[in-house]
């Protein structure tokens, strides 16, 4: 789930996206304050929009907002209050992490891309790299299916030239790291760093 907040560009309004699919059609309902936004074939809530939503919580934040478990409740108890009947299925699991990098192959059809075998700890990730420096054994950083870039992209699950690739490794400059060096490349870290571990940018 990601939450996005620009008073000043867009007004009192908190944007929710549930899902990083992309929906092939979306309809609206209004329910007071409340925006629900449906996938139109399957009826699924794909994300909602909350109006008016310093009146519910008080918000501190220009963009991306980070979500606790104290927002969560506070969102819920908005939709309560709005008879939304939706319980938010809400995951904290760090979406920026340490991955190491078991396994790189030649795309078959690709030849600058690589199909990587990534540790993120509790999974194993099969992600399409196309950097030059990307190698077996690395530590590297992986922005998992749903992490937010600092460029506001969201990381989907894709298919890249026929290969499914679920997440992306980062390069420093990607990150929006400090000194980030200007040649491509993935940013390689530490040895000592263990895979499953949170990044924080």
């Amino acid at each position: 789930m990601n939450l996005f907040y620009n008073a000043a560009g867009v007004g009192d309004v908190l944007f929710v996206q549930l899902t990083t699919e992309r929906p092939t059609e979306v309809v609206c309902e209004r329910k007071n304050d409340v925006a629900i936004l449906k996938e139109a074939k399957t009826g699924d809530i794909i994300g909602f929009n909350l109006f008016d939503v310093s009146s519910y919580f008080p918000l501190a934040a220009d963009g991306q907002v980070e979500l606790t478990e104290e927002l969560a409740e506070q969102l819920q108890e908005a939709l309560r209050k709005n008879e939304v009947e939706f319980e938010l299925d809400v995951d904290f699991s760090p979406k920026f992490v340490v991955g190491y990098v078991k396994e790189k192959e030649k795309h078959p059809n690709a030849d600058k891309l690589n199909i990587c075998q990534v540790d993120v700890g509790e999974d194993t990730l099969q992600i399409v790299c196309g950097a030059p420096n990307v190698e077996a054994g690395q530590k590297v950083v992986v922005a998992k299916v749903g992490a937010v870039m600092p460029s506001g992209m969201v990381i989907r699950d894709a298919e890249l030239r026929g290969v499914a690739s679920s997440g992306m490794i980062c390069s420093a400059k990607e990150l929006n790291l400090k000194d980030s060096p200007e040649e491509k490349g993935i940013l390689v870290l530490d040895e000592q760093r263990e895979a499953g571990e949170a990044f924080q940018l």
